[in-house]
């Protein structure tokens, strides 16, 4: 039995150059050098990417989730661990959780310090994983995320620091997320800024670029403008779903404020509260819902989980 490693670069697996700007060269017999504990388990490699996270695509990401189910479908296969970059790390690992319903672990890592600071954060990440994911799993969880020396829920997760080494959190009270194996690499969900007094430019740039879904990082609650409420109008004619998360780090969102603009006035135009997802998951499980063809009811349920 082995625990495949599925690399895709990020902090985890660069180093500084002679410039000063730190990439990802590491390969994963690199990146295990480093972490593989004596009687730790058999490690099967998979080098599949080398990019900061940050320029993920979403069809880099179903990449990412594919290769996943490549490794899934061989029996001998234990768990798998992705090697993964911070600042998109949230939205990957949500993905794998809505595509793949297995009881076997799937584990998420990768660091805030780079393989060459002395203080690199990456190794003892690794190790946990990999720990992780060569036990029983954890159906019951979904997917997981080994950072800082937690293990965290995929679903809910969130980035709360820059550099902290224990910089994630993920979000009590989240319900279970459903199964979307839909592929998502043909859809297109932009996120569009909310900031007090905005007009609806940018809204209505991404209509006129052809988004098939918006997600707004609204002020508050799930707050907006009413110039903003006027833009999710004319989306949802179009048949263009449009999603309220918020830039507030923590708390649930609610419908209650009017005055225009408020979150009452948003639901009122036809957009959907995301209760507890932020913006990064909340536009990659609109991408999948909007790639399964969901209808306006499942969209509403799936965002109320």
């Amino acid at each position: 039995m082995t625990v495949a490693l599925v690399t895709t670069g990020g902090t985890i697996a660069s180093v500084r150059g002679t410039d000063g700007a730190s990439t990802p060269v590491l390969a994963a017999s690199d990146l295990l050098a480093g972490a593989v504990a004596p009687g730790g388990p058999a490690v099967r490699v998979v080098d599949l990417l080398a990019k900061d996270s940050a320029v993920l695509t979403l069809a880099d990401m179903q990449r990412i989730s594919d290769a996943v189910g490549e490794q899934l479908a061989d029996p001998s296969c234990q768990g798998v661990v992705v090697v993964h970059g911070t600042d998109a790390m949230e939205e990957t690992a949500l993905l794998l959780d809505l595509q793949h319903r297995d009881p076997r672990p799937i584990v998420v890592t990768g660091a805030q310090r780079t393989a060459d600071a002395p203080d690199a954060d990456g190794p003892a990440n690794l190790r946990a994983a990999l720990a992780v994911a060569s036990g029983a799993g954890a159906p019951d969880r979904g997917v997981l995320v080994a950072m800082g020396g937690r293990v965290l829920r995929a679903a809910g997760l969130a980035k709360r620091s820059t550099d902290a080494i224990d910089g994630f959190v993920d979000t009590p009270g989240l319900g279970r997320l459903p199964h979307l194996p839909a592929r998502v690499d043909g859809v297109r969900v932009d996120l569009v800024a909310v900031h007090p007094g905005g007009d609806a430019t940018h809204l209505d740039a991404s209509l006129a670029a052809g988004a098939h879904g918006l997600v707004l990082v609204g002020l508050g609650a799930g707050n907006a403008t009413p110039a903003v409420v006027d833009g999710v109008r004319r989306a949802v004619a179009r048949g263009v779903p449009v999603v309220v998360s918020t830039r507030v780090p923590e708390g649930e969102l609610s419908a209650g404020y009017g005055g225009g603009g408020g979150g009452h006035d948003l639901a009122a135009a036809g957009a959907v509260l995301a209760r507890l997802l932020r913006p990064g998951q909340a536009r990659v499980l609109l991408a999948s819902l909007v790639a399964a063809g969901a209808d306006d009811a499942a969209l509403r349920a799936a965002f109320a989980a």
